[in-house]
């Protein structure tokens, strides 16, 4: 049995991201599903494991780690058989970096600050300037993509992988307007082309469309 495991829900991009990550590594692991709404994420068991009760929580064989940037680059430093997901080149790992940071504060919370009161307070009504949040993460990351196949540059890196675990599922609030948006609609193309994006990310991101679709109310 491996001693990697994963907790998380596959509706979490978040947790999406670090799916991507073990399974672009090909590596084995546990996946214990937590279920949040039920509360399982404030259990006594799960606090000492994470005080900050967030999923994803990754225990490398006693090792915790929680936030999926540090999970991803923490998978690759430690069982990459290269570098090329997480470069150790300073100039290149800053430009992932950039990116990982771009989502952390930028694209997820315009998708976190939306579905987390609706999830466990059932607001519905969002605000215009939430709505344009999204619109200017979505501006950026065409942007960011120019001319590179990925977010940023020539190869996938787990910039991607969070990148698109977010981008997958913003369209719960906002679809991506492929005339606004070609190059992040042609991005997401190309990454589904990997053996193990569907399972890993589309799959949960169809889930978290379905249970979001037609939600919510723009005021």
């Amino acid at each position: 049995m491996s001693n990697i495991v994963l907790y998380g829900i596959d509706i979490s991009p978040p947790v999406r991201a670090c799916l991507l990550t073990l399974r672009a590594l090909d590596l084995p692991y546990e996946y214990k599903n937590v279920d949040l709404l039920a509360g399982e994420h404030k259990t006594e068991e799960f606090l000492k494991k994470n005080p900050q009760h967030t999923v994803p929580l990754l225990d490398d064989d006693g090792t915790l780690i929680w936030d999926s940037h540090a999970i991803c680059c923490y998978l690759v430093d430690k069982y990459g058989k290269s570098d090329e997901l997480y470069p150790k080149d300073l100039v290149k790992r800053a430009h992932v970096e950039q990116r990982l940071y771009f989502d952390a504060s930028v694209l997820f919370m315009s998708l976190r600050n939306i579905c987390v009161p609706y999830f466990y307070k059932k607001v519905s009504e969002v605000p215009r300037e939430k709505i344009d949040n999204i619109i200017d993460g979505y501006t950026h990351l065409e942007k960011f993509l120019g001319d590179n196949p990925y977010v940023s540059g020539d190869t996938v890196t787990i910039a991607d992988f969070c990148c698109a675990a977010t981008a997958s599922s913003l369209p719960a609030m906002l679809p991506i307007d492929p005339e606004k948006y070609p190059k992040i609609i042609a991005w997401l193309a190309r990454l589904s082309e990997l053996p193990y994006y569907q399972e890993a990310n589309n799959e949960g991101a169809e889930k978290y469309i379905n249970i979001l679709k037609d939600a919510f109310t723009i005021v």
